[in-house]
């Protein structure tokens, strides 16, 4: 087996930045991650560029990639573009430890970018009904409480998959409060985040009202970024005192129809991979567009029984400092969340954890991470899932 490892990283801020344009965003993260990984252009085999929205969103459509990365040192490199809802650079981290691991590569690059911001405010939200069934839209819409336009179609799923869950679980709006109020204080500590101001849980509680118990500071805002990884299977890595080893990177795909099982699924096949249980896990990057949706992750991760991931969060556990943090980054709702940058932003933070050099959010004695990233809606399930799991 080829081990494969990721040695170099490389992220911008998160945030909104109308002067900023994806390849600006492309350019900045390829030379960090190239000088990080102590590579050369040329010793990059292929990249792996994820990204959602462009053709909506700036009209680039089918050469994303080669645009993006024209006047880059990886100019004319062989590109594979990438485009899996919000899962989507999770998707490319996987496809290019494929590619490693079957020894097709040795080294290559990959990385997701997202402009998402518009002086049209609204035409964000409108996009993302892109991923879901146009030929169903109007289903979905119904199914959701979703009669009139304006607004993120994917708040209203979280919000009924919020209360569903304080149905079965006894969660209140409090609890969900609490880990918007966590994920803030981690965010403050970030300096690459979107929002960096610890809010309480009563200012959470006092947000502006989004959907259901939703308010506006347990929501993933729009915003713009890119992060990268430089992944290789070179033997000489195992030496190198800052590489990561991705144990294992497993995307799996949703069912109309099916519920509660896309991530649970996919998280089992990617912990047999890597050979670990979710017991061994030190830290977390899960997909949280919504804070409620933490709890719902770690159930599905088998990190807590059926309701019982309130109990962690109201104990602290899950907490900087506590027996299991998740979202030492802030998480989306406080890093931000420019779509097909996401996941590999998890990356980053996973590989800064692992190597001890995540500063005042430092996990102690980090050696096992997990990321889960997710995306799109298929109803009641969602379409995408990835789970990798990485370890010093």
């Amino acid at each position: 087996m080829i081990d494969v490892r990721v040695i170099g990283v490389g992220m911008t801020s998160f945030g909104k930045f109308p002067e900023r344009s994806p390849r600006m965003m492309v350019a900045e993260v390829v030379e960090a991650a190239l000088a990080d990984a102590g590579l050369t252009a040329d010793q990059i085999a292929a990249v792996y560029v994820a990204n959602v929205f462009a053709a909506t969103m700036q009209g680039q459509e089918s050469v994303r990639g080669q645009v993006w990365l024209d006047g880059t040192a990886l100019a004319g490199a062989p590109v594979f573009n990438v485009e899996n809802a919000c899962a989507s650079g999770s998707s490319a981290l996987s496809l290019g430890r494929t590619a490693i691991a079957a020894g097709e590569a040795e080294n290559v690059l990959v990385l997701g970018v997202e402009k998402m911001t518009d002086p049209d405010k609204q035409k964000a939200f409108r996009v993302m009904e892109g991923a879901m069934d146009q030929e169903r839209l109007p289903e979905l819409r119904r199914s959701l409480g979703l009669d009139t336009s304006g607004g993120s179609p994917f708040m209203q799923v979280y919000a009924n998959l919020a209360k569903a869950y304080m149905e079965r679980s006894g969660a209140t709006a409090a609890d969900f409060a609490l880990i918007a109020s966590k994920a803030s204080a981690n965010g403050a500590l970030n300096p690459r985040a979107q929002f960096r101001r610890k809010l309480t849980p009563e200012e959470v509680l006092a947000g502006r009202l989004v959907a259901g118990p939703l308010t506006a500071p347990m929501c993933a805002p729009i915003g713009d970024g890119a992060a990268a990884a430089v992944l290789t299977g070179a033997t000489r890595a195992s030496a190198l005192p800052r590489s990561v080893r991705l144990l294992s990177s497993v995307v799996g795909g949703g069912r109309r129809g099916r519920e509660d099982q896309l991530i649970s699924d996919t998280a089992r096949r990617a912990f047999e991979r890597a050979g670990i249980a979710p017991e061994d896990i030190d830290v977390l990057e899960v997909h949280d567009a919504a804070s409620p949706a933490e709890l719902i992750v770690l159930e599905e991760l088998g990190l807590a029984g059926p309701g019982e991931a309130v109990g962690l969060v109201r104990a602290g556990e899950t907490a900087l400092g506590g027996r299991l943090p998740v979202n030492p980054s802030g998480g989306l709702v406080s890093k931000g969340h420019p779509l097909g940058a996401t996941g590999l932003a998890q990356v980053f933070e996973l590989v800064e954890q692992l190597r001890g050099e995540a500063g005042d959010r430092q996990v102690q004695r980090a050696r096992l991470a997990v990321a889960e990233n997710a995306g799109g809606y298929l109803g009641p399930e969602g379409a995408a899932a990835a789970v990798s799991v990485l370890a010093t």
